[in-house]
């Protein structure tokens, strides 16, 4: 008889955290989402795995694919959201995204910058007027010891430049909110 209401009660406490969990999971504007992409090559992660924030108006704004609607939702539903996204986009075949909803809150409604690639930590930055190329590296930790500045790539608006970070006259080119850097790995030539 104890084992019959220990089962039930077990059963009941199922049954109440399965109906109680999706509403503890949904992700909240103003807060933020730790987003890692898999199934992808090991380069292009550094572009996507970040800590995004979640603005008031509930988006988040990833690279390559804009602003997708994030609060309400579950990560697992938001996960599958970004997956479509970077599918029909035809930015990556099979990726695998994983979301986890964070309590980092703040302010969100920033402009930012995404910087991935051979930086200390890749993820976005908080676009400032005349932030430049080599700024938002810097805000990134800089380079890595395997990070190459003479071809580091900006994304803007599907089109892609590549910029010698060495010479100071590239150092000075300015940024536009949602614009994507990647600082590549040094080539057999060290550069």
């Amino acid at each position: 008889m104890k084992s019959t209401i220990i089962r039930s009660l077990f059963t009941s406490m199922l049954v109440l955290l399965a109906l109680v969990a999706p509403a503890l999971s949904e992700i909240e504007a103003g807060k933020s989402v730790q987003i890692t992409i898999m199934g992808v090559p090991a380069e292009e992660k550094g572009k996507i795995d970040a800590i995004y924030p979640v603005s008031e108006s509930g988006t988040v704004n990833l690279p390559f694919i804009g602003k997708l609607r994030a609060s309400g939702r579950s990560p697992e539903s938001l996960a599958s959201a970004i997956q479509n996204a970077y599918k029909s986009a035809q930015i990556y075949n099979s990726p695998t995204i994983q979301v986890i909803s964070t309590a980092i809150s703040g302010s969100v409604d920033q402009e930012m910058i995404h910087v991935g690639g051979q930086v200390r930590r890749t993820g976005p930055v908080v676009f400032q007027k005349n932030l430049t190329i080599y700024q938002a590296v810097q805000a990134a930790g800089g380079a890595t010891e395997f990070g190459s500045l003479k071809r580091v790539k900006l994304y803007r608006n599907g089109k892609t430049q590549t910029f010698d970070l060495s010479n100071p006259q590239f150092m000075r080119v300015p940024l536009q909110p949602n614009d994507t850097l990647e600082v590549p790995q040094k080539n057999w030539l060290g550069q």
